[in-house]
């Protein structure tokens, strides 16, 4: 008796239901993520077990990397630029970390400053004392961090969210003040009255990171003024001495500007010395005009003219000309002097330049340049732009205001010839968006280029300038467009203002003479005890600080100042209180440098641009190895978000709907380097996306829930050829996905991923195996390879997915491996792909579809069911031929139909026929042994097998 008739009787106490025979996929991993009420508790599971803690106790001695927090504003709720931001660095680090890397991540936030302080004021009034301004702004700013940092976390970011930086905190405002000692000991830092951004809603300096530029509607006015000796101008321009009476006119040099609230302030006239001049005669008298713009002048001044003379610039140089309101008020009867400067051009105006130094940085250094001291630059207005009381004509009114009342006193003085509106580009501030001046102040200064500092004693080699370009050189950019633009602003940049005039902010420590203005000559002693008076109480000690507990009866000799430091000053000193002070353990041990900085384009004008140029002041380097720069977030149509247009997207609200995943997976797979758009339909294709991945990582999980690797791995040389395939495949998928993480490149990795998912995974690979997965003996070779590869694939995949789907990874990993996170492994170790295997399996794939589509087109017009109802004849070359008859009687199970018959011939034919054969009612193969058993009559004669026997033998699928 056989073995076949032996088992006869036992099969006869089968059951019937064969569906309960197949090895169907079972997992608690579920469909529908439910991500909106599941992700709190994870965000609470993750705090709970302190993740971030086992994080570094598993990296504890490997290599560091080090991505330094630029600090968001501790002001207002979280919006979707946020959400950009703190994503991209939370994927970063975490791939960091699954490379095997020690990825550390300390969140900071920036605490002082104007918008802060408006606050306060906004809400308890102005006129405070500077103590309570100060409490006030610490307990606020504490709030909001407070705010943040739940919305930040709720967004899964992992980081040292129990330790992070504040510029506030005591150690990190001592550590600037001890910043700012040194780059005074190596002479950057002096004092001089400087025409600076000033806005009047800040009532203060600004920096150049602080501006941005708009459009703006500004009056032009072209204007005379008389000149004081007539004679000297005729000789200038080769006239003889009786001359010029002669013609019986007065003679006028004509201005054009586009700020006449500057007029009342004129103290020179610019002229360009290489430039042609004319004596243009003309009924309103003798003019002079750049040669090259007499024609549109006169034009504009409906005026006909003569060209009297000609000469350069150069001879007009020290000539003197009379205020244009001289005749309108004794406070104007002062004299204007030619002085030569190149930015003096032909290109629009009148080729002459009205220079009113106080309010322009080029005049301010022609005017010095040429023999005026600071105190004689006159300066009418005012910090909250309205013009001294005192000044003639004009006193108590705001300058914009008063424009069209100069124009006016112009007018009726006989001395506007043209005025027009102008639409340019104009300097705001970035904070209150409303226009900003050039305004001459003392204010403390980093120098860029050579020159004195005061208390220097070490002076540093080389300029500060030239130091800052040379750091771009050594830094990588991501992308690489970043080194040019922040090359650019270094290069063109002026001396850093580092001097504010607010109470909320590190104050400048110092004691300055009350008549010479000079510091006092203990200042470097002084910043350092102030430094150790701050760590122990704050900056509201200093605030409070007697100058007599320091100077003793030198005290009325001096004024302790008031002024604050740049708040960009404040986030680009924390590499050195940070990295190497509040947080110094969690630094580097390869170099102080950070790894990486990552921040909008914005910031080359912002904390890359002051981090730079202190990191280089103090060290001559940059305090960063790489700059990734990231677009804005703007609505589907690219369009900026604004509640006007009601098309803002809050982070805080797609999180409650759909979950903080989706914000996630649509932040790696957009193009970071430009804008992100975002919208409902976006984000509905971005859900559609998430739910493809989970489907293919669920079906992974549910056939391998019934696999312990330590007892039914498969040796990977015994592997089925398809799953040794796989695994190749998968392998070469994590070196092209490797690559990209390393460049910090996601939007590929989110593609590739997907294309895994529906093209390699779904389309082919999972398609062939389900047959071997589910009709195979359960613990059969065939199934357990298939198993095995299987695990490797949710081994690797799990591991890609976790720095952006990071919840989704995470409750997977607790389903496939039970372990507490999946952020303590490292990327899956996979053999080197076998190129000669993907290949020829590529060959395969490329037959399948073309097999598929001719069984799609009989399927279409009635022909068959489903392909395994086909039946399909193939006319493949000789090359084909072998690579097809390797695979043995496994062709039908790549194919999925029952039945194949190869055929050589020249190019590639496909005939599909129906089959004739009966349908197995639980493999659902068309087979001829059908019933062939008595006992199994709804059974082939494969699954008969096995069930009841020794099981079918599968040699490549």
């Amino acid at each position: 008796m056989n073995d076949s008739t032996a088992a006869a009787p036992a099969a006869t106490a089968a059951p019937t239901d064969y569906r309960a025979t197949l090895n169907l996929p079972d997992t608690a991993f579920p469909m529908r993520g439910d991500l909106p009420k599941r992700e709190p508790g994870w965000v609470k599971d993750w705090e709970s077990q302190g993740i971030y803690k086992r994080l570094r106790e598993a990296r504890c001695g490997a290599p560091r990397f080090v991505l330094h927090d630029g600090p968001p504003y501790a002001n207002g709720k979280l919006h979707i630029g946020h959400a950009v931001n703190k994503i991209l660095k939370d994927m970063i680090v975490k791939s960091k970390q699954l490379a095997g890397f020690d990825a550390l991540y300390v969140p900071g936030w920036d605490c002082h400053g104007l918008p802060i302080e408006n606050q306060i004021e906004k809400t308890h009034g102005r006129g405070l004392p500077r103590d309570e301004v100060q409490a006030r702004s610490r307990a606020y700013a504490g709030e909001q961090i407070a705010q943040q940092m739940a919305d930040f976390k709720r967004l899964g970011v992992l980081g040292d969210w129990e330790h992070p930086y504040r510029t506030m905190d005591r150690g990190n405002e001592a550590g600037e003040i001890r910043v700012l000692g040194k780059l005074m000991e190596r002479g950057y830092v002096y004092r001089g009255l400087k025409p600076v951004y000033w806005c009047f809603d800040c009532g203060s300096s600004l920096a150049e990171f602080e501006i941005e530029y708009a459009d703006k509607a500004s009056p032009t006015i072209d204007v005379a003024f008389k000149a004081a000796d007539p004679a000297k101008l005729a000789a200038a321009f080769g006239l003889s001495d009786p001359d010029l009476p002669a013609l019986e006119q007065d003679a006028f040099i004509v201005i054009w500007t586009t700020t006449p609230w500057t007029i009342p302030a004129n103290q020179a006239l610019n002229l360009n010395p290489e430039l042609p001049y004319a004596l243009v005669r003309t009924p309103r008298g003798l003019l002079v005009l750049a040669e090259a713009l007499v024609e549109k002048c006169l034009a504009r001044y409906g005026l006909e003219g003569e060209v009297v003379a000609t000469t350069a610039g150069k001879n007009l140089e020290g000539l003197q000309f009379h205020h244009p309101l001289a005749d309108v008020d004794p406070g104007y009867a002062r004299l204007a002097p030619v002085i030569l400067a190149d930015y003096a051009t032909a290109e629009d105006g009148t080729g002459i330049v009205h220079s009113a130094p106080a309010y322009g940085v080029d005049d301010f250094n022609s005017c010095l340049a040429h023999g005026m001291k600071s105190d004689q630059i006159l300066n009418p207005v005012q910090g909250n732009g309205v013009y001294a009381a005192d000044l003639p004509l004009f006193g108590g009114q705001f300058i914009w205001k008063a424009n069209p009342h100069i124009v006016e006193a112009l007018q009726n003085a006989g001395r506007l010839l043209a005025t027009s509106k102008l639409e340019h580009s104009y300097p705001h501030c970035w904070r209150h968006k409303t226009p900003v001046i050039y305004r001459a102040a003392a204010q403390w200064f980093v120098r860029m280029d050579e020159g004195e500092g005061v208390c220097t004693v070490h002076k540093a080699p080389g300029t500060l300038r030239q130091t800052a370009l040379d750091a771009i050189d050594a830094t990588s950019f991501y992308p690489e467009n970043g080194r040019a633009r922040l090359r650019d602003m270094i290069a063109n940049r002026p001396d850093w203002c580092i001097s504010r005039q607010r109470s909320w902010g590190v104050p400048l420590p110092f004691f300055l003479h009350k008549v010479t203005g000079e510091l006092h000559p203990r200042t470097l002693e002084f910043v350092e005890r102030a430094a150790q008076l701050v760590e122990e109480g704050s900056i509201e000690a200093w605030s409070k600080l007697d100058p007599a507990e320091w100077l003793g009866e030198e005290a009325a000799e001096y004024a302790k100042s008031t002024d604050i430091l740049d708040v960009w000053f404040d986030s680009g000193s924390t590499f050195f209180h940070v990295l190497r002070g509040s947080h110094a353990g969690q630094g580097h041990a390869s170099g102080p440098e950070a790894d990486l900085y990552l921040e909008g384009h914005d910031q080359h004008r912002g904390w890359f641009h002051s981090s730079l140029l202190i990191a280089c002041a103090l060290e001559g380097r940059a305090p960063y190895k790489g700059l990734l720069t990231h677009g804005f977030a703007t609505d589907g149509a690219g369009r900026k978000m604004s509640k006007s247009l009601g098309n803002i997207v809050e982070p805080q609200s797609v999180s409650n709907k759909l979950g903080a995943e989706i914000i996630r997976l649509w932040c790696a797979s957009t193009d970071y380097s430009g804008d992100l758009n975002i919208d409902d339909k976006i984000l509905a294709r971005v859900v559609d996306a998430y739910r493809r991945i989970r489907n293919t990582l669920r079906f992974l999980l549910a056939n391998v829930s019934d696999f312990d690797a330590q007892a039914d791995a498969v040796p990977l040389e015994e592997l089925l050829e398809v799953d040794r395939y796989a695994l190749s495949r998968a392998s070469q998928l994590q070196s092209e996905i490797l690559a990209h993480f390393d460049r910090y490149e996601f939007h590929p990795v989110v593609a590739k991923l997907q294309v895994y998912c529906s093209e390699d995974l779904g389309a082919f690979y999972l398609d062939v195996l389900k047959d071997r997965l589910y009709t195979t003996a359960p613990k059969s070779h065939a199934r357990r390879s298939a198993q095995t590869a299987l695990w490797h694939i949710t081994q690797a995949m799990l591991r890609w997915m976790a720095p952006f789907l990071s919840f989704t990874a995470e409750e997977a990993w607790k389903v496939f491996d039970g372990g507490q996170t999946i952020f303590t492994e490292t990327y899956w170790p996979f053999t080197q792909a076998n190129e000669a295997l993907l290949a020829r399996w590529q060959r395969v794939h490329e037959i399948r579809d073309a097999v598929n589509k001719a069984i799609e087109a009989v399927r279409s017009a009635g022909g068959v069911g489903s392909s395994l109802q086909a039946n399909v004849r193939l006319t493949v070359n000789e090359e084909d031929f072998g690579l097809l008859s390797s695979l043995g009687e496994d062709l039908k199970f790549v194919l999925i139909v029952s039945v194949v018959e190869l055929v050589r011939g020249e190019e590639l034919a496909i005939e599909v026929t129906p089959s004739s054969d009966t349908k197995c009612e639980r493999c659902w193969h068309w087979r001829a042994d059908v019933g062939a058993d008595d006992a199994h009559p709804t059974l082939c004669g494969r699954c008969v097998s096995n069930l009841f026997g020794a099981g079918e033998p599968r040699t490549v699928a």
